[in-house]
């Protein structure tokens, strides 16, 4: 996949902001850059230069969490189990496509899984081990805020797992998926994309929100700091792990809502239930959403800052 160049800014460093203008960002100054700003929705290589408004969003996206609902109805009448895993950049806005998933569904039938730090008993056993006993019964969806696949990317980054772990995480992670295929489990993995300017605003927007300030992390922090290293273990984890059984959907995210919407459409374009309604379901925007490594928008110039 592609990516941005450059490094990654961090509180009091001055760096270049397009070709001529000097920009400084800082994590804990209230005021963000407004060339950042300006660059957020377009940095990644993102297709379209405007959001989606909500007038245009909200209608569909309820028409899609009624087919989803209809989805979930058949589930438990056929005992169909579906897992889908989010995984993405820090603020890349998994969590808001988890809850426009699940808004409407039965909670009973539709649980999400987000595992804290292995304990000691855990650290113990097979790695996936922990994620196993998470798999759904009959006529169940589990959505897995983060997955067995954070030892592919923070564990690889942040340095809490070691080349060898990483390494034999990514030779068991497609036999394992291939293991949850087999018994009829039907699996989605999702990887949330945002470009680096995004990412800066959504971060400066949570440190500087009092009602989102709890979303900012010293991980996320550090993060601000390791762009290029979760550029590469994102590369090489999809390259390895994305099967025609399993596959990696990669979403642009820098707009949530059209990546929400793209999202729920593949959901239920790939799966058949009883009442579905192909009209609304329609197509995923193939600028938006697309399959695997190969998936890569057309990249501008970026803004960069450091």
């Amino acid at each position: 996949m592609s990516d941005d160049p450059g490094r990654t800014g961090k509180s009091g460093k001055t760096g270049k902001a397009g070709r001529d203008r000097p920009v400084r960002f800082d994590l804990d100054d209230p005021e963000l850059p407004r060339a950042i700003k300006d660059a957020a929705l377009g940095s990644g290589g993102f297709p379209y230069d405007k959001g989606l408004k909500e007038k245009d969003y909200t209608p569909r996206l309820r028409a899609l969490q009624i087919e989803l609902v209809k989805l979930q109805f058949h589930m438990l009448k056929t005992g169909m189990r579906i897992v889908c895993l989010f995984e993405g950049r820090d603020a890349a806005g998994k969590g808001g496509a988890i809850s426009a998933v699940r808004e409407y569904l039965n909670p009973r039938n539709a649980r999400i899984v987000a595992l804290p730090k292995p304990n000691e008993t855990e650290s113990g056993q097979w790695y996936f081990q922990r994620y196993a006993r998470e798999m759904p019964t009959r006529g169940e969806m589990v959505l897995f805020d983060r997955s067995w696949y954070n030892r592919a990317g923070v564990e690889r980054v942040m340095g809490f797992a070691t080349p060898d772990q990483v390494g034999q995480f990514l030779r068991e992670a497609p036999r394992f998926e291939s293991m949850l295929a087999e018994e009829g489990i039907l699996l989605f993995k999702f990887y949330l994309e945002i470009g680096r300017e995004m990412q800066m605003l959504r971060f400066h927007e949570r440190r500087h929100d009092p009602l989102k300030v709890w979303k900012l992390s010293d991980m996320d922090r550090k993060a601000l700091g390791l762009w290029d290293a979760y550029t590469e273990a994102r590369d090489r984890m999809i390259e390895v792990t994305h099967t025609g059984t399993t596959p990696w959907t990669v979403v642009l995210g820098n707009d949530k809502r059209r990546a929400r919407l793209a999202l729920i459409a593949h959901l239920l374009d790939r799966v058949d239930y009883e009442g579905k309604d192909a009209g609304v379901v329609g197509t995923p925007d193939p600028l938006i959403l697309g399959q695997g490594p190969d998936f890569r928008p057309a990249l501008p110039a970026p803004v960069a800052a450091a």
